[in-house]
């Protein structure tokens, strides 16, 4: 596969501290692949290190096929969670003094600049000065700032802090429209329904080590467990309950009057789900059938939870 960012066996201490253990990721080009875990976890420690603010102990990282180095970081775009932008300044200064240190000419920077204040309608907010916005203001410039010099690798962490739905709405699409360009992008935020909608790759640290990494469709499909919602249009709703509880590992069940519906969730033996199929069809009508995939966030929350208790 051809990858914009390749660490391998990546080892980092602080002290007696161990921040990072042999962490090995394949970061593919043109993708946006998610950097989850914990707080003090290891993410951000793996983040200076591919910024080249602090440096490995041990292992080795590859950027665009080479050995990471200084002239690198012209092709990096990083937007941190605590954000850097000077208060007092004016808001158009400030963002061409910060495009200039990214190797951009003033008149260049000018031109891309007008186009994102545009993009984003902030273009009013050029004479103002950084503390006179909120929280979210400053976060759009920030993120301007980050892309603007049309870096190969963006690194976003925690980017929609601080937003409110609608604008928070807007930097996604603005996410998505540089990855379609061509853009990589590493992603880490704790918001889980971000990664659902966002991230094709992702990778679990916890406790300084990877813990899990891949597709985030084939990491969903291994973690299944053939769990199925189903809807039974019946009359005999409480013996067709009984009958199901004999027969199958019922999860939930719930009946809706209304509708005359029961509503259940089946665990089976396999993911065989004919035999079902074919006697519920015998017994109801069955309104609904879907197999429940597992979210990111309870990826997240069994994959941490499993680790913890194999290492108790």
């Amino acid at each position: 596969m051809n990858n914009i960012l390749v660490a391998t066996n990546v080892t980092k201490r602080y002290g007696d501290h161990l921040a990072l253990k042999d962490v090995s990721l394949d970061i593919p080009k043109n993708s946006i692949y998610g950097l989850l875990g914990p707080n003090g976890a290891g993410k951000t420690t793996l983040i200076r290190i591919i910024n080249q603010i602090t440096y490995p102990d041990q292992g080795s990282v590859f950027f665009d096929g080479e050995p990471l180095k200084p002239e690198h970081i012209a092709q990096i775009g990083y937007l941190p969670e605590e954000r850097g932008l000077y208060k007092s300044m004016k808001v158009g200064e400030q963002a061409l003094y910060l495009a200039q240190l990214k190797g951009l000419s003033k008149a260049e920077a000018k031109k891309r600049l007008k186009f994102w204040f545009e993009k984003l309608e902030i273009g009013d907010w050029w004479n103002k000065k950084i503390q006179e916005l909120s929280k979210g203001m400053a976060q759009k410039i920030q993120f301007v700032v980050t892309v603007l010099h049309e870096p190969k690798l963006l690194i976003f962490d925690e980017p929609f802090s601080g937003f409110d739905p609608i604008n928070a709405n807007i930097i996604k699409e603005q996410i998505l429209a540089l990855k379609e360009n061509g853009t990589s992008i590493i992603f880490s935020t704790h918001r889980m329904e971000s990664v659902e909608e966002l991230c094709e790759y992702i990778a679990l640290i916890h406790k300084s080590e990877k813990i899990l990494d891949g597709k985030l469709s084939e990491i969903k499909k291994a973690y299944k467990n053939n769990i199925f919602r189903i809807g039974l249009e019946s009359t005999g709703a409480n013996g067709l309950l009984e009958d199901l509880q004999q027969k199958y590992k019922v999860l939930t069940h719930e009946y809706d009057s209304k509708e005359s519906q029961l509503n259940i969730s089946v665990q089976l033996p396999s993911n065989d789900s004919r035999e079902i199929l074919n006697y519920l069809g015998q017994k109801a009508n069955v309104n609904g059938f879907v197999e429940t995939i597992p979210s990111a966030n309870d990826i997240f929350i069994q994959t941490i939870q499993k680790r913890n208790l194999s290492h108790e």
